[in-house]
């Protein structure tokens, strides 16, 4: 079992930047894959980002490439997504998924690939 918390999430201006984070707990952190995942209000959760175990390869959605960035801390079990130049089509319910099955190479941006989930954490962009 992995469980997972997100923090960070709020209600920001145009413009503005955010620091998400999610801290798991349960098994070895460094032996999986994290990804970030967003879900707005009537739309199907999408992916965001994701990042290789030990943290050297990253890959992102076209649409936040260049302002977001996931990077991770293995030594305190915590994933991060700094979102800076955010737009109101960023809002959504942002979530950190854990996928245990594969390396790197065999990354997925499937929601299905993700065996965990956090419960969530809302990001509101206005305008």
């Amino acid at each position: 079992q992995v469980q997972l918390v997100e923090s960070g999430g709020g209600l920001v201006q145009a413009g503005d930047s955010l620091r998400l984070s999610c801290t798991a707990s349960g098994r070895t952190f460094s032996n999986y894959i994290m990804g970030w995942f967003r879900q707005a209000p009537g739309k199907a959760r999408e992916f965001v980002a994701a990042i290789s175990r030990i943290g050297v390869n990253t890959y992102y959605l076209d649409s936040v490439k260049g302002r977001f960035t996931i990077s991770r801390d293995n030594a305190n079990n915590t994933v991060y997504l700094q979102m800076n130049s955010l737009k109101p089509e960023d809002t959504a319910v942002y979530y950190c998924a854990a996928d245990l099955s594969r390396a790197w190479p065999g990354m997925s941006v499937a929601t299905s690939a993700y065996d965990y989930w956090g419960q969530g954490t809302q990001v509101t962009v206005s305008s």
